[in-house]
């Protein structure tokens, strides 16, 4: 079977870059993903990006990447690189850590 499956969960990690930090980035990335119902969180790391892990189905996901990617956001993606697995523990809701 090619591809995957619709009705099972799964993670992207994605890391964004650009002038994404201090700009409100990852108050309105939880907005957008709490909207679309994935859990995760995202951070700020200290090299100016911000990481995004959000969990749900693969659609909502492709959907929160749309979105990272599109002209609404806070502050200037420059960039957005991901990685797709399977999910781990889970979790509760979508965090800034």
């Amino acid at each position: 079977m090619h591809g995957h499956d619709s009705t099972q969960p799964v993670r992207v990690t994605a890391w964004v870059r650009g002038r994404v930090q201090e700009v409100g980035f990852r108050w309105w990335t939880r907005a957008r993903a709490l909207e679309i119902g994935l859990t995760g969180y995202t951070s700020n790391l200290g090299d100016g990006r911000v990481q995004v892990v959000a969990e749900g189905l693969h659609a909502d996901c492709e959907q929160l990447l749309a979105l990272l990617r599109g002209p609404g956001t806070p502050g200037v993606v420059t960039g957005v690189t991901e990685i797709w697995s399977a999910t781990g523990d889970g979790y509760e809701s979508f965090a800034i850590r």
